[in-house]
């Protein structure tokens, strides 16, 4: 079911163009709701901090430098 929204100014006359759009200075009507994707940017602030990610990135070079060691001496 949709509603009618009457014009708020029934004796201005529009200009539409043509081809649908809507001439400079008209403002098109509003959406009856607004999307996920509208409003102001906001940045992620939660996420991973900078200990964790040094913990794991040690972590993994300590492995990496295991893996290394181990394939050394068994080719020795």
């Amino acid at each position: 079911m949709s509603a009618h929204v009457p014009d708020p100014a029934p004796d201005v006359r529009s200009t539409s163009r043509p081809y649908g759009g809507v001439p400079p200075g008209e403002t098109p009507p509003c959406e009856s709701s607004t999307g996920s994707g509208a409003g102001p940017y906001r940045p992620l602030t939660r996420g991973w901090g900078k200990g964790p990610l040094v913990l794991i990135c040690l972590l993994a070079l300590v492995c990496a430098l295991f893996f290394l060691a181990y394939a050394i001496e068994l080719d020795l």
